[in-house]
């Protein structure tokens, strides 16, 4: 990018000096002398070349057409309800304590608060179009918590997708990234489409849909990415209460010739997933079940400011004070972090730094729907905390930990 600009503000300055030799006074003769044959002829040359630039800035930009190499990437995901819990410890793990009176609102079932258990609905991989038998994570994806399938694919593959939906309200899949037409937008509101091309939009209870998603050179790393992209998808059927319901998971689109089969990328030894994200549980579209069944007094205020306070949920992954599984690295590898937010928040991490967007740096910020990729070669062993660093999202328990290993 510092080439382009470098070329956008040379390109300025022979614009300018152009305007001078075709006869601009700028106070003395010698400026309006005519350029000699050779001297026009390497201005002519240069603006040429000038030019030439900016269109190769401009066709990096756009990104080559989509070039169908016949991979089909199969994934088969159902919108689930589940009662989750946030802290399933049930203590503060990272002090390795019983939670402090002013952290016991967030959690405790002390009257009139709800506790730490909710209704959500979530994304969950299923083996089959069946949707009989769960994909089970493994141990060191169990991290990933309330957080969907992590979808991969290389430019060039086509991205399949059988979603079924379990959850009581309507739900779809919506990425950001790759190109889909208008049937696998997953995203409802007035565009001139009918019929099939709305079915996507909202599936509704015990609906099913098939979501198709194109991987152009454009969905793929630019030139100041490393070997992946990473984009972010959720459902867009009502796009604020399902994200608050727990609907929202990651994709990675790795470069052409940098892929395992797994289309993974070859150059990266760990990828790590993490979402901070507060889940204001008074504005999910689950509130009246979720009183219902966990309710401490028969008719609690929900317009009180505690009660309100209580279900701001601050948590990384579905987490809070480090009660979710603790990802271990290992010392002097090549560790991937792939962050997004649905909120405003700064992620930091104690003990190493990494590299983002050309930067060394442990902290860094961000805004809504916000999606990062940070690169980190551990060299210090320990556990370190990782957390948000805005004060009241700290406070609230939006803090978890990460080990490095020999």
């Amino acid at each position: 990018m510092k080439k382009y600009l470098l070329i956008f503000a040379l390109f300025g300055f022979l614009a300018r000096t152009s305007d001078a030799h075709n006869g601009e006074d700028h106070g003395g003769d010698d400026m309006n002398m005519p350029p000699t044959p050779c001297s026009a002829c390497d201005h002519g040359n240069g603006m040429m070349s000038m030019r030439a630039d900016l269109n190769a800035y401009w066709a990096d930009v756009q990104g080559a057409p989509f070039e169908d190499d016949g991979v089909v990437r199969k994934y088969y995901i159902q919108a689930d309800e589940v009662i989750w819990d946030f802290t399933p410890l049930g203590y503060n793990a990272v002090t390795g304590k019983a939670f402090e009176d002013y952290q016991r609102m967030y959690v405790k079932r002390d009257p009139p608060f709800l506790g730490s258990k909710y209704i959500k609905c979530i994304y969950r991989e299923y083996t089959d179009a069946s949707f009989t038998t769960l994909k089970e994570r493994c141990e060191d994806e169990k991290y990933l918590g309330l957080l969907g399938p992590v979808i991969r694919a290389e430019v060039g593959d086509t991205i399949k997708i059988k979603f079924s939906n379990a959850c009581r309200i309507p739900t779809s899949m919506h990425p950001h990234g790759v190109f889909y037409n208008k049937d696998s937008e997953g995203a409802p509101y007035a565009d001139g489409t009918r019929g099939r091309d709305k079915r996507d939009d909202a599936v509704p209870p015990g609906g099913q849909w098939t979501y198709t998603w194109l991987v152009p050179e454009r969905a793929g790393p630019a030139s100041m990415d490393g070997s992946t992209a990473m984009w972010m998808y959720h459902s867009h059927a009502d796009e604020v209460i399902d994200i608050l319901a727990g609907l929202t998971g990651f994709m990675v689109i790795t470069a052409k010739g940098l892929a395992n089969p797994d289309a993974t990328p070859i150059d990266v030894d760990k990828e790590l997933f993490f979402n901070f994200q507060i889940f204001s549980e008074t504005m999910s579209p689950y509130l009246p079940d979720n009183v219902e069944k966990f309710k401490t007094v028969d008719d609690p205020d929900l317009e009180d400011p505690d009660f309100i306070e209580s279900n701001e949920i601050h948590s990384i992954n579905g987490y809070l004070w480090a009660n979710g599984p603790i990802v271990k690295i290992k010392k002097g590898s090549r560790v991937r972090w792939n962050i997004m937010s649905m909120d405003i928040h700064t992620p930091h991490w104690h003990g190493n730094t990494f590299v983002t967007d050309g930067m060394r740096m442990d902290i860094f910020g961000l805004s809504y729907a916000e999606m990062k990729v940070v690169d980190m070669v551990p060299d210090n062993v320990g556990v370190w905390l990782y957390h948000c660093h805005v004060p009241d999202h700290f406070l609230a328990g939006m803090i978890t930990k990460y080990e490095v290993v020999e």
